[in-house]
């Protein structure tokens, strides 16, 4: 009884090997641009709560605050549903008139219901792309600016 000889054929290896770098091809583009839109989807996240904090401390005519602790990453703000907290890894600094440049420590923001005092900028980045999240405290509005 003559045994068979157990494998892969080389005409099956050349077709796997298509097959998985056609996949391959396909897949990993998408994944080149992962922690630029990771950056971009927080820096709206951001942009999101200040919005709402600010938008809820002017129509509800009570005072919210947004603490932003740039030690831990940390955001942590008061709204009408309560406080709560959101940790962002790429926040690297917050700037206001009056404090400046903050990239360390805690800095506390309270609006009240007339709105800010002063514009808030809260600067995200990683590696060569920064974005710049700013809440305008004339008209409220947020802009996200990116730089890089």
């Amino acid at each position: 009884m003559k045994k068979g000889c157990e494998g892969f054929s080389f005409l099956e290896l050349i077709v796997t090997l298509f097959l998985v770098s056609l996949v391959a091809a396909i897949v990993l583009p998408s994944f080149a641009g992962f922690g630029e839109r990771k950056l971009k989807s927080e820096a709206r996240e951001v942009a999101s709560i200040m919005r709402f904090v600010h938008d809820s401390a002017v129509s509800r005519k009570e005072s919210y605050w947004i603490k932003f602790d740039l030690g831990h990453n940390l955001i942590a703000w008061k709204s009408p549903e309560g406080e709560k907290m959101r940790r962002f890894q790429n926040m690297t600094s917050l700037s206001t008139q009056s404090t400046g440049t903050v990239s360390r420590g805690e800095v506390t923001i309270i609006i009240d219901p007339p709105g800010l005092k002063e514009d808030i900028s809260v600067h995200m980045g990683m590696k060569d792309d920064n974005m710049i999240i700013t809440l305008n405290h004339l008209s409220g509005k947020v802009r996200i600016k990116e730089e890089g």
